[in-house]
């Protein structure tokens, strides 16, 4: 009976601390307001690992619809702080860009590789994280170019 409750003990703190790594779990769907303004969607893969993604219109320049995926990486040392209850994690990525501009003559499909820079605070013992990121972008169809995105966003995570 001892090596029973024993075990169960271990068992539940295991799994207790486990799931206490990673920031949050789910999937976290939000808004986010720049460029582009839409939806945000993130799912942690690990404690340091997300994927996150954005569907939205671009109004810079031509407007145009846009989608993106990355994979982003978090450091949650860099910008830690004694007195902060909540986490601030740096992160960082890479991913891809689809864009379909409307113009005049029709549109254009726009094709690049993204790579996203941001903060973003979760909330603690809450659902929420916000976030604001950089996100220098190096078209490559139909022409090569760089660009800048820039947004701030709130998620909920389900």
């Amino acid at each position: 009976m001892k090596n029973r409750i024993t075990s169960k003990t271990l068992f539940f703190i295991t799994a207790a601390a486990v799931a206490s790594q990673v920031p949050l779990s789910g999937i976290g769907v939000g808004i986010m307001a720049g460029d582009p303004t839409g939806i945000s969607i993130k799912s942690w893969i690990n404690d340091k690992t997300a994927i996150d993604g954005g569907v939205g219109w671009s109004f810079s320049g031509e407007d145009s619809f846009q989608m993106h995926a990355d994979y982003l990486f978090h450091n949650f040392e860099i910008l830690e702080t004694a007195t902060m209850k909540g986490s601030l994690p740096l992160y960082y990525g890479i991913g891809g860009r689809f864009r379909y501009e409307e113009d005049d003559g029709g549109g254009d499909s726009v094709f690049g590789v993204r790579v996203p820079i941001g903060v973003s605070y979760i909330f603690p013992e809450s659902p929420i994280d916000v976030f604001a990121e950089i996100v220098p972008i190096l078209d490559l169809i139909p022409d090569t170019e760089i660009e800048l995105n820039a947004a701030v966003g709130i998620r909920y995570y389900f």
